[in-house]
């Protein structure tokens, strides 16, 4: 059998990598990141991940609102998009270097986390990313009468358009799941067959 693997799983495409690469990168900073847009699952599916795995779980989002004792929403609205992305930032640094020191984790990052410059720059290379894959039908299904997403509000053509400009950056990843119609229990089996482990 070939050395390379596809970094996705079957149902999508994408680039090779070496599985001793990718396995030795996981070893050295063992950190996993799932990514992709609201309402992926990235929270259900990294929470069940981290008790499969033993590993810590971190909600980058939830992080936040605990430090700062107030909702996402409550921040964007008092203190702007800006001001939320330089605490993303900081709050991914300071587990980049738990992860970097050898601390297991598997982080959910916010919808928007990972297609900020800085924040892929401290992420790409301590571990392994893997990207949570689903229509925006579904994204709107979840989603539902949620108003605590401040870049939620406009469910129509704003909603689309960012979906549209996010994705070329989500498949930045080192791997895709699709997660569309999947339960979390194969969402995350689907993940530990990776050839990361």
């Amino acid at each position: 059998m070939s050395p390379w693997v596809a970094a996705v799983d079957r149902e999508g495409a994408g680039r090779g990598y070496d599985q001793g690469e990718m396995t030795l990168k996981l070893k050295r900073t063992p950190g996993l990141y799932l990514v992709g847009f609201m309402a992926a699952g990235k929270t259900t599916v990294g929470r069940s991940l981290a008790d499969e795995l033993g590993w810590c779980f971190v909600d980058v989002d939830e992080e936040i609102e605990t430090g700062q004792r107030t909702s996402i929403a409550e921040i964007f609205r008092e203190r702007g998009e800006n001001y939320f992305r330089d605490l993303e930032t900081e709050t991914i640094r300071r587990r980049v270097s738990l992860i970097e020191a050898g601390d297991p984790c598997v982080m959910a990052l916010g919808g928007g986390a990972f297609v900020q410059p800085r924040n892929w720059e401290l992420i790409q290379n301590n571990g392994v990313t893997v990207w949570l894959d689903c229509e925006l039908e579904t994204v709107r299904k979840r989603l539902g009468d949620d108003t605590t997403r401040p870049l939620a509000d406009d469910r129509g053509s704003a909603l689309t358009q960012l979906f549209v400009d996010r994705r070329p950056l989500y498949a930045r990843a080192d791997f895709r799941i699709e997660v569309d119609t999947a339960e979390v229990c194969d969402i995350v089996r689907k993940i530990l067959r990776l050839p990361i482990f």
